[in-house]
């Protein structure tokens, strides 16, 4: 099903609060990421058998996920309800933008899955992107959105796609432009796939963002560009590990500074759930992330 059909912005029983992981430390002195799933993934098996979906996710050894839209007849307090019954706590919720009537819509959100990490999915391409003063305006926004969201005790975090790393205005990337002008406390999830559909290096431009760069979009496959991606419509995904991407040094350069490693698939080819289990399997045998023992502070 298109993104843009399957938008429902999916949703902190005590808002301030959070999953943290525990701190483990491993031979390099740095905490590894903990994995989670972006529930994207399984947009269509969640619509056929929402338990049957996260309990097989479950049983996979997935253990947090990144909640993003819900099926039209499920709220999310519903939806809280089947991820607490399949043991699966959130990471972090995508949602839209958090200005004008979609400020409640945070709030619940945050509240439904005791989450602070809300972030906007950034989908589809804002036109603004085309020009400086568009770019400008929209990180006017974003600050609003920031201000907001720390007023109620939450995180506010941008998710990127292709654009930010492809368009340049007034002589920069769309993500240069937003890298210096939101403030310094929003982080962002950089999506590793999309910055290399780009042309970019996904390695070079997490070291580049830093501490900021506190959550990775991890997704594999062949990374290039068409011009059928703004229609929703992107080459089949892989396992981590079968497709272009260099993820060892993606792990080296995330070593330290990234909270999260979100697994993510748009679209698969075959087996969803094989996918997402040699997936997990490949960031924990490669000690690329690991699975923290989380629990909230």
């Amino acid at each position: 099903m298109p993104r843009r059909t399957f938008l429902k912005s999916g949703g902190l029983a005590a808002i301030g609060t959070m999953v943290v992981p525990e701190i483990i430390f491993f031979k390099t002195g740095a905490t590894l990421p903990e994995i989670s799933l972006q529930l994207y993934t399984v947009r269509k098996e969640i619509e056929k058998d929402i338990t049957g979906t996260l309990q097989r996710l479950s049983v996979l050894g997935i253990k947090t996920v990144e909640t993003a839209f819900w099926p039209k007849n499920i709220t999310m307090k519903e939806a809280a309800k089947y991820l607490k019954n399949a043991g699966l706590k959130v990471s972090s919720c995508h949602i839209e933008i958090p200005v004008g009537d979609k400020k409640d819509m945070m709030l619940q959100t945050a509240e439904a899955f005791n989450c602070r990490r809300m972030i906007w999915h950034g989908w589809p391409e804002d036109k603004r992107y085309s020009s400086v003063n568009g770019t400008k305006e929209l990180i006017d926004i974003y600050n609003e959105a920031n201000h907001f969201a720390k007023t109620n005790g939450l995180m506010f975090g941008l998710h990127n796609h292709w654009w930010e790393y492809r368009n340049r205005v007034g002589g920069r990337f769309v993500y240069e432009w937003l890298l210096d002008g939101v403030e310094k406390d929003i982080f962002f999830e950089i999506d590793t796939y999309w910055v290399k559909v780009a042309g970019q290096d996904p390695a070079a431009i997490i070291s580049k963002f830093g501490k900021r760069a506190e959550m990775l979009h991890m997704k594999d496959g062949p990374a290039i560009y068409r011009d059928t991606l703004a229609e929703d419509n992107p080459d089949p995904m892989v396992a981590l590990g079968k497709g272009v991407q260099n993820f060892s040094a993606i792990a080296k350069a995330a070593n330290g500074n990234t909270k999260w490693m979100v697994i993510e698939m748009d679209i698969v080819a075959g087996d969803v759930f094989l996918v997402i289990r040699e997936s997990r399997n490949y960031l924990l045998e490669n000690k690329f992330a690991a699975e923290l023992i989380s629990k909230q502070k």
